[in-house]
Parts: structure tokens; sequence; C-alpha cells
């Protein structure tokens, strides 16, 4: 089946209707709503079948001790399990109505998330610690190169030295291209997905709609790996492992890179 591209982060956010279990965070471009917010409530049963990352990330929140800053923490589906685990999380989006659903998954399962309205290039956190994390390929929001340095920079900062970012983002094979462009596709039961594909301008236009109302559209962007490691290395990270998936085979060609990159003095 052909790979499922959506991702857990928008880079503008809202002005109106922060729920109280939330902190505001800096809007950082002129305000509008987050294309996340009219799925909300269609985003988990949307991405239900995804679960190889967990463990992951869960096993680098872990390996820090914590506490752990997710960027793009979407509905909590990584945040939850980690806090969970005893590990405090400090989670940003910029759809109020993510974190909202975020929040109440938090409360049923008895734990706590410092959750925040803000952007991928300006996260409202001032603490520092010794992990960020940017799961499911939420830096494909990021349209330029300009925009992906500032990112990187503004995760930088919020480290501590010899701090880790730890990410995951895809360059989609030409095959995939060829089964899903254009084609609306049922990815989970009354759940519909179309990508239309750009190879020249590397974009992703994505499109997402339910049984009843929800439907959306949402702009992503995509780099080659070696652009990815040339951009690390100028925001001032050392890369520490270039994984090709989630049970930590080493990268050798194909769609998915995960990385892991050190804070460099």
């Amino acid at each position: 089946m052909p790979k499922r591209y959506l991702c857990a982060e928008t880079v503008t956010i809202p002005e109106a209707g922060l729920p109280l279990a939330l902190v505001p965070g800096t809007v950082t471009k002129r305000p509008q709503a987050s294309p996340y917010d009219s799925i909300a409530a269609l985003y988990d049963p949307w991405s239900a079948s995804v679960t190889e990352d967990v463990a992951f990330y869960l096993e680098e929140a872990r390996r820090s001790g914590g506490p752990v800053v997710e960027l793009g923490v979407g509905t909590g589906r990584i945040a939850v399990p980690i806090a969970a685990d005893g590990i405090r999380v400090l989670g940003v989006d910029s759809s109020r109505g993510m974190l909202d659903i975020c929040a109440r998954r938090a409360a049923l399962a008895g734990v706590e998330l410092d959750l925040r309205v803000g952007d991928l290039r300006a996260p409202p956190v001032d603490e520092r610690v010794p992990l960020v994390i940017c799961p499911f390929r939420s830096y494909l929001h990021l349209q330029t190169d300009r925009e992906r340095r500032q990112a990187l920079a503004a995760a930088r900062d919020l480290l501590v030295p010899d701090g880790r970012l730890v990410f995951d983002v895809f360059t989609p094979g030409a095959d995939d291209i060829d089964e899903t462009h254009d084609r609306w596709l049922e990815r989970e039961a009354g759940i519909w997905e179309r990508a239309v594909w750009d190879t020249t301008a590397r974009t992703l236009t994505l499109s997402v709609r339910g049984a009843e109302t929800a439907e959306t559209t949402m702009a992503l962007a995509w780099i080659d790996p070696e652009e990815w490691r040339a951009l690390l290395g100028e925001s001032g990270f050392e890369i520490e492992e270039c994984y090709g998936w989630f049970d930590r085979s080493p990268f050798t060609g194909g769609e998915d890179t995960i990385w892991v990159a050190r804070r460099s003095s």
C-alpha cells in the first residue's frame, strides 16, 4: 500500500479559542487557522495504524532522562506514552484543536503534559532540555531552507550542551508518487486522502476528508538526505546517527530518514 504522508504540526498559529489547559505561545507570522483544526477529531482514527515510531522515541526519551520537548505534539500519540513512563514532556503544536484532544487523551491516561501553542521556528519554551523531538515528519511543513534553518536553530537553542535533536522526515520514491498522485485513497474506514505531487518544486499538497464534514488541505515540502545533513551542520549540530527506519537500521537509501543530532559546542 502507498505510504501515508500525514504529519502532526503546522507552522502558523491562531489567536482565538485558547483552551484553559494550554499555555499561549508567540505568534511569529500573521495569525491564521491551522489546517489541522478542522480534522482534529479525525486525526487519531486517521493515524491509528501508525505505531512503528512510538517505541523508538520512548527509548530516546528514556536515554535522555528528560525533560523532553516535543515539537508537533499533535494529539499526544508519542507524548502520552513518554509521560506515562514518568518523563516530563513539554508539547508544542500550532493547532489548538489538536492540543485540546491531546489534553483529554493525557487526562484519560492519567498523565500530565505541559502543552503550548507555538511555532516550529519559535517554540514558546524557555527551559533547556537534554532532548528535543520532532516526530512524524513535522519538519516537512517547513517550505524553504530559510524556514528549516530557523527551526533547527530554535531546536538547538532549547538544548543543553550535548543535548540531542531527534526527528524523522522522508524523500518520496517515484513508485509511491506514481501510485498516489492526484487520487483519493481510503486510508482508514471512511477517511480519504489525496496527494498531489510536484517533483520539480518538491512539494506535496495533501488533502484529507472524513465521511462527514471534516476536510482539510495542507502543503508539505521535502529535501534530500544530504541537504538535511548540510543544514544540520550549518545549524550547529553534529550528526550521531542517520537511520533508515525505527528499528535503528542504518540509512542506505530509501524514502525515510531518522536523524539523531547532538548540539555541538
